[in-house]
């Protein structure tokens, strides 16, 4: 029995509003009911009680004075023999309270050590504050109320849980409250109040709402009496197993190191090691690694350290090999003395971990990762704590999961930024589009497509970087490696009808030396793929037998096979020397227009197309349709004129230079056509790009198309020429403003001073065109 001599009642924060007072009476008239009970020994019990009652008189009625309760104990652990089974006494987590107050006078030991202060008062529970617990009391004594006075049973299906501090190991637990009022019963002070249907469905409509209740049924007229019982039971395991499953499904919780804090400190609570370690490593089954998990992030405490000490990695992966074959956890419940490899053992050691367990975190048929806990006290970690592992361990494999799909998301709208025909400058009008096409499919258009999206009035700049004679150059490449292979065979083939009289080899040599006069002459269209299937299919196989059984053969084939390139099967020596030195001047050119370009976007936002073939051209679109709340000018259209020409002559000038290093000496030719006039643009959901609009825009792409191809009027000779810059326009006015353009970069010393204005002869469809071409200083 608790002394009560110095106990105080704590404040109310004014929540409740009722007047309550503490008495044995309902528990009494319990007794009461039983002397006269079929159960024979349960009669005695209660005639034996009620004798104890009528000799203490403090016991009927109210009780004022807490004295009595000390100087009779005994009759109160006799009444509450009821309440208490005495089998459970010291399991239960039980305590009575006078009516819905948060001072206790009667408890079982595990009650007070879980739930009292000092002063046999109610703890403040760590999660609820006093003034929601005095309203979540008042709103039970209102159900209360309605029950026993006007006999309305409304449902209650809330619970509270309390989480109060544990200080016997430094954390905390979490306990649900069943609070039973089973022996409180309700005075009505003068006339009830009349409780109609209407207002009962009010009420039923409004549990949260003490204002309304307090209206309908005023206070004042009720008084509470008795005693409350207050059990509790330990549901930390419940609670901390769904507070683990809402926190691993917020989204970027692997990607917070203060998050993970947080869970670690939940598993301590759960296991009830407030030193325990968690430590969580992401794997890659396509990498066949651990990864972090994103921002550089790695929590997992035993890879992280091998990631700087490389040497101790073998003990690790082997480890990590016998999970992914047994399935199950790891359990070192003494690292020391576990069947571990030294190094690994000695890493883990060195972490202060004296007992662990790992676990594979799977995810279907995949594993994501590796869960880790650690623990500084042997045995801490043990066979026990398995089934507790095996309920968190698919929350953390979802969790990593998740967090490597939100990665691999954001790669891919780097992707999507990168990579497709949306460029950014134009995403708005795109993701408008798109969000007009989800409101028409919500608001049930079922036929409802994708909006045209057309730009106006843009202005065009095109330029290209084209290497001259790379037709040329190819079929040359062709023929001399085709000559050199058909050579090499013939070569071969002659020594072996010097060996051996077979009419297939004279047949072959026949064949070869007809291709070889061919070739030397010209080439013709087809001649490689028909040339190079017969020397696979016919020759090659002949040479594979006579190797193996003609011994004197094998130095003249073995100088055929040297001369072969071992992944194409072709003699591949010019072919590669003209590719190598396309794809290096492709690539510098391709390098330097995007690295120009990002600074150009920074004058104004335009949209930029670039397409590599045997050179380079590119295309710009620039106009006040295009961007989104932001003012166009011309300004900023010469601006990226003058900025085109700039890159064109730094373009020809860094091509010549790289001439000398490539492996075939090719050269680069500059473009550019003016076009004046602004256009509009359509995006071709079909060929997912953009293309001109309109028959009379129709014009431009065509001249843009066979401009390459042009010759001086009067002399056949191409406009194009290595180390000058050329600019094709067709009305003099366009000619004018880039003639100032030209004047400047003349001043600069970046043009030679001579400007030939040129007419150019007829295209297919397209005549009247005009140039200036000008040279550029090297």
């Amino acid at each position: 029995m608790t002394n009560v001599n110095t106990l105080e009642r704590p404040a109310s924060t004014g929540f409740f509003p009722f007047k309550t007072s503490l008495s044995f009476e309902p528990l009494i008239k319990y007794w009461s009911n039983r002397q006269h009970d079929a159960n024979a020994g349960t009669a005695a019990l209660a005639r034996a009680v009620m004798a104890q009652v009528e000799e203490a008189t403090w016991s009927r009625g109210c009780i004022t004075d807490m004295h009595d309760l000390v100087h009779g104990c005994d009759l109160t652990e006799t009444l509450m023999l009821a309440v208490f089974p005495p089998a459970s006494f010291n399991k239960d987590i039980t305590g009575v309270t006078p009516p819905f107050t948060r001072y206790s006078f009667y408890q079982t030991p595990r009650f007070r050590e879980v739930l009292l202060n000092a002063n046999s008062t109610i703890k403040q529970p760590l999660n609820v504050d006093a003034a929601t617990l005095e309203i979540y009391m008042a709103r039970m004594a209102y159900l209360l109320i309605l029950e026993k006075v006007y006999d309305v049973q409304l449902p209650w299906n809330t619970t509270i849980v309390f989480t109060v501090p544990d200080y016997s190991i430094g954390l905390y637990r979490h306990y649900g409250l069943d609070f039973n009022s089973t022996f409180v019963d309700v005075q009505v002070v003068g006339t009830p109040p009349e409780l109609t249907p209407e207002q009962v469905e009010h009420l039923s409509h409004n549990l949260h709402r003490l204002d309304v209740w307090k209206e309908v049924l005023p206070p004042e007229h009720f008084e509470l009496s008795g005693f409350n019982i207050m059990h509790l039971v330990d549901v930390t395991d419940q609670e901390i197993l769904s507070e683990l499953k809402y926190d691993l499904l917020e989204r970027d919780v692997l990607q917070a190191s203060d998050r993970l804090e947080q869970i670690q400190e939940k598993l301590r609570v759960l296991f009830g090691r407030p030193f325990l370690q968690l430590g969580i490593a992401a794997y890659d089954e396509k990498k066949r690694a651990f990864v972090d998990f994103g921002r550089k992030i790695n929590h997992s405490f035993i890879t992280k350290q091998l990631a700087k000490q490389q040497e101790a990695s073998a003990g690790f992966r082997q480890i990590y090999a016998r999970l992914l074959i047994d399935r199950q956890p790891l359990i070192l419940e003494n690292v020391e003395t576990a069947d571990l490899p030294e190094d690994l053992r000695q890493q883990i050691l060195g972490l202060g971990i004296r007992s662990a367990i790992l676990a594979l975190l799977p995810y279907g048929d995949d594993t994501v990762g590796l869960l880790e806990l650690g623990s500084p006290q042997v045995g801490d970690l043990d066979e026990f704590c398995l089934e507790k592992v095996n309920q968190f361990v698919p929350l953390f494999a979802v969790a990593v999961k998740r967090n490597a799909e939100e990665i691999q998301t954001r790669v891919q709208a780097i992707v999507k930024e990168k990579f497709t025909a949306i460029h950014p400058t134009m995403e708005w009008r795109f993701t408008d589009a798109a969000l007009n096409l989800l409101s028409q499919l919500e608001d049930g258009n079922k036929n409802a497509e994708m909006e045209d999206i057309i730009f106006h009035e843009v202005y065009p700049l095109h330029g290209s970087s084209d290497i001259r004679g790379s037709s040329t150059a190819r079929n040359e490449a062709i023929q001399a490696d085709l000559i050199e292979q058909l050579s090499l065979a013939n070569k071969a083939l002659k020594k072996a009808s010097e060996q051996q009289a077979l009419p297939i080899l004279d047949e072959l040599k026949f064949y070869v030396n007809k291709n070889l006069r061919r070739l030397r002459q010209s080439l013709v269209t087809g001649d490689e793929v028909t040339i190079l299937d017969s020397l696979r299919t016919q020759v090659e196989p002949l040479f594979e037998y006579l190797a193996q059984n003609t011994p004197e053969l094998r130095p003249v084939i073995a100088e055929y096979w040297n001369h072969i390139d071992p992944e194409l099967g072709i003699l591949y020596k010019r072919r590669k020397a003209f590719e190598q030195s396309v794809t290096m001047l492709n690539d510098m050119v391709s390098d330097y227009l995007d690295e120009e370009e990002e600074k150009a976007q920074k004058m104004f936002p335009h949209y930029f197309q670039r397409f590599k073939t045997d050179g380079v051209e590119f295309n710009i679109y620039v106009g006040a349709s295009l961007v989104e709340n932001k003012p166009f000018d011309l300004i900023f259209l010469k601006n990226l004129r003058l900025w085109q020409l700039l890159a064109m002559v730094e373009i020809t000038r860094r091509t010549a230079v790289l001439k000398k290093q490539l492996p075939l000496p090719l050269e680069t030719t500059q473009l550019v056509l003016i076009h004046g006039q602004p256009l509009s643009i359509r995006f071709r959901q079909d060929e997912r790009q953009f293309d001109v609009d309109g028959a009379y825009n129709i014009r431009y792409e065509i001249i843009k198309k066979r401009i390459d191809k042009a010759t001086v009027q009067g002399t056949g000779e191409r406009l194009t020429q290595p180390g000058h810059l050329a600019l094709v326009y067709s009305q003099a006015r366009e000619a004018a403003e880039y003639m100032e353009y030209i004047d400047y970069l003349q001043d600069r010393n970046l043009l030679e001073p001579e400007v030939e204005e040129l007419g150019l002869e007829e295209l297919q469809g397209v005549k009247g065109l005009l140039a200036l071409r000008v040279k550029v200083r090297l």
